[in-house]
């Protein structure tokens, strides 16, 4: 038998109160150090990712970024961030960055669920298209695809992991 699925609610927040700072901060310390791909290489610790957040933070506080939280049962399973230009051109479209479910719920249907409610907070705040990287290498591509994100670019050697180890940055948009 199988276990019911979780019940989820994502929201768009404009503040990170300390409470759901720390929750980020553990969330992305322990999706890096599955080997997820979210902006560092692990091994890493909470104070690496810290400072990163804390600029990430700064920036929802200027209305920059919006950070879109994921809750399963009650507690954080995931986030991601839409960066809005300030360009008078491009405001009309988002960077979604730091697509993240917590290792622990992986495989649940969550970044399906994460994703859907990006695109509702997109649309909410006026947003008629989105752009995403991805890291080369993880297979990602087919995932957004089946959200209906279509590819446009790769910008090979874009990332370094290790010497030796670069990665292609797959660039993807959805018209929402």
């Amino acid at each position: 038998m199988r276990a019911a699925p979780p019940s989820t609610e994502v929201t768009a927040v404009e503040a990170v109160d300390p409470q759901l700072r720390e929750e980020l901060l553990a969330c992305w310390t322990d999706v890096s150090n599955a080997g997820g791909a979210v902006g560092f290489v692990p091994p890493v610790t909470r104070d690496d990712v810290a400072p990163v957040l804390d600029a990430l933070v700064a920036r929802a506080a200027t209305g920059r970024e919006r950070v879109v939280v994921l809750r399963a049962d009650g507690e954080l399973a995931g986030w991601a961030v839409l960066s809005l230009s300030v360009s008078p051109l491009r405001r009309h479209w988002a960077t979604v960055l730091r697509v993240q479910v917590h290792p622990s719920r992986q495989g649940q249907g969550l970044g399906r669920a994460l994703m859907t409610g990006v695109h509702a907070a997109a649309r909410d705040c006026g947003l008629e298209m989105l752009h995403l990287t991805v890291r080369g290498g993880y297979g990602l591509e087919a995932f957004y695809a089946g959200l209906g994100y279509q590819e446009f670019g790769r910008m090979p050697g874009a990332i370094r992991l290790a010497p030796g180890d670069d990665r292609e940055e797959v660039h993807l948009f959805v018209r929402l």
